[in-house]
C-alpha cells in the first residue's frame, strides 16, 4: 500500500518548496523582458505602418493606403501575439522510475515541467500538462500562476510509481499525436521523456511543423553503462522480464556501452531532423545549472534571429 500519510505529504510539500526555491534563484533574470510572440514570424494584430524594405519586407504586408499618400512603400507588418500556450508532455512510464545517482529520472521529469512553469510565468500565459502512462494520457487543465503551478506539481509528484509489466511500454509517438491533434494553437511543447521507444519521431517532426518544441531527454548514468559487478539481475520496467547478465564480460560492457552511445546519437539526429530543441539532463549532475545554460544559450540564439525582440521562453 501507498503511504499517504502526513509525514509523506510534508516531505512532497518540502520538496516542493525547495524545486521552487533552487529553480527561481538560479534561472530568474535569465529571461527577463517582454515577451513579443509565441514563435518567430507574424501575428494577427496590424501595427504601424514603415517604410518598405527591399529583400527584407513581404510584399502582401505592402499598406497601399500609406503608400499613395506618402508616395514611398510602406509596409504594415503585424504585431505577434502576446500570450504564450504552453503544454507539457511527461512521460510517465516505468522506465521513468529508474535512478542511481541524485535522483529519479521521474523526479528530475516533474522538475523540469517546474521549470518551464516558472520560466512562462507572464500575465497571460498558461501551462497544461498531459501525463502519457500506457495508452492513456491523462490532462492537467492550462492554466496560468503561481498557485495553479503549485497545484499542477502537487499532482504529478503524487503519481503513483509504475509496477513493471503493469502497462505496455508508453507508446510515445501517439502521445505526441494526440497532444498536437487537441492542443492545435501554436505555442510551447514540451517533450519530457528517456525516448527509450522507436515510435517517436515522425510524431515530434509533425508537431515542431506547427509549434516552438523542446525535447527533454532525461538519462541515467547506469543506462549508458554497465558497472564491473559480476553477475547481474536485469528487470526490464515495462514488461517486468528478467535476465542474468555476467558484467565482469569486458566485451560484454563495450557493446552494451557502443549500442547505448549509438542509441542516443540517433535520438539527437531524430530531434535535430524534426526541428526541435535538444536538452538532455542526467540524474547525477545538476539539472538547474543544465537548464539554465540551456536558456541562456536559446536566449542568445532568438536574439539574433530576432534583434527586434524574443519570443516565448527561448
Amino acid at each position: 500500500m501507498t503511504d499517504t500519510g502526513p509525514d509523506l505529504l510534508k516531505g512532497r510539500e518540502r520538496a516542493l518548496r525547495t524545486l521552487e526555491l533552487s529553480v527561481k534563484r538560479k534561472l530568474e533574470g535569465f529571461l527577463h523582458g517582454e515577451i513579443t510572440g509565441l514563435r518567430s514570424g507574424p501575428g494577427s494584430e496590424p501595427n504601424e505602418a514603415r517604410p518598405y524594405q527591399a529583400g527584407q519586407d513581404d510584399v502582401r504586408r505592402m499598406d497601399w493606403n500609406v503608400t499613395a499618400r506618402s508616395l514611398e512603400p510602406h509596409v504594415r507588418a503585424p504585431l505577434a501575439e502576446r500570450e504564450l500556450e504552453t503544454w507539457a508532455l511527461l512521460d510517465a512510464s516505468a522506465s521513468m522510475d529508474f535512478g542511481t545517482a541524485l535522483s529519479e529520472k521521474r523526479d528530475l521529469a516533474v522538475a523540469v515541467v517546474g521549470a518551464v512553469g516558472l520560466l512562462a510565468d507572464r500575465p497571460g500565459n498558461r501551462l497544461g500538462v498531459r501525463i502519457a502512462v500506457g495508452d492513456q494520457l491523462s490532462r492537467i487543465p492550462d492554466v496560468g500562476g503561481a498557485a495553479a503551478l503549485r497545484r499542477t506539481l502537487r499532482t504529478l509528484l503524487a503519481l503513483p510509481r509504475a509496477t513493471p509489466g503493469e502497462h505496455p511500454a508508453v507508446p510515445l509517438g501517439r502521445a505526441i499525436t494526440r497532444l498536437d491533434r487537441e492542443h492545435p494553437r501554436p505555442g510551447l511543447r514540451v517533450v519530457v521523456s528517456d525516448f527509450h521507444d522507436e515510435t517517436w519521431a515522425d510524431s515530434l517532426r509533425r508537431l515542431a511543423a506547427r509549434h516552438e518544441v523542446i525535447a527533454v531527454e532525461v538519462l541515467d548514468p547506469r543506462e549508458l553503462e554497465l558497472p564491473e559487478v559480476g553477475l547481474l539481475t536485469l528487470v526490464d520496467p515495462e514488461t517486468g522480464r528478467r535476465r542474468e547478465v555476467q558484467t565482469g564480460s569486458r566485451r560484454l560492457r563495450r557493446r552494451y556501452a557502443d549500442a547505448m552511445t549509438a542509441k542516443r546519437e540517433q535520438t539527437t539526429r531524430d530531434i535535430r531532423a524534426a526541428g526541435a530543441a535538444h536538452l538532455v539532463l542526467r540524474t547525477d549532475s545538476d539539472w538547474v545549472r543544465d537548464v539554465a545554460a540551456f536558456a541562456t544559450a536559446r536566449r542568445r540564439a532568438s536574439t539574433r534571429r530576432n534583434p527586434m525582440g524574443r519570443t516565448g521562453i527561448r
